[in-house]
């Protein structure tokens, strides 16, 4: 929606044009959350935490977390552009790689898996590329 904005000096009309208004403010965790959303619609409930902070290219971060055995997990993240290309890794106790599903899309990037044992995980998170970004991490379950 754009509205007429006219500048007006000495009593006399100088200038008119239209004007959009700000635009909503993007974030990492806006942009996380968008794509957890997806999710959400196959049924996902949207944990009510998230972790945030700051990648750097070949400085990959690992977070700990504890699944449960049998429920299905989606694990998305996003920066903002232009950093480079943002990816997520599941790891079991043993640091070995749960087989999933995974998506990428530069600076956004999910993997979902499905715990086969209640206990910790690791989830990895690594920018290939680019400069160093703000991230946000979000997790679904069901």
């Amino acid at each position: 929606m754009k509205t007429a904005l006219a500048l007006i000096l000495a009593g006399g009309i100088v200038a008119a044009q239209e004007v959009a208004p700000p635009a909503e403010t993007i974030t990492p965790r806006s942009r996380a959350l968008e794509l957890a959303g997806a999710f959400a619609n196959e049924g996902y409930k949207i944990r009510d935490g998230f972790w945030s902070g700051s990648l750097e290219p070949g400085k990959p971060l690992v977070l700990q977390v504890n699944l449960f055995s049998g429920n299905e997990y989606w694990f998305s993240a996003a920066t903002l552009a232009p950093a480079g290309m943002l990816r997520i890794g599941v790891f079991d106790e043993n640091g070995l790689p749960v087989q999933g599903e995974d998506f990428q899309d530069g600076g956004t990037a999910a993997a979902g898996v499905i715990a086969g044992a209640s206990g910790k995980y690791f989830v990895r998170l690594e920018l290939a590329g680019g400069d160093k970004a703000e991230f946000c991490l979000v997790y679904s379950y069901k």
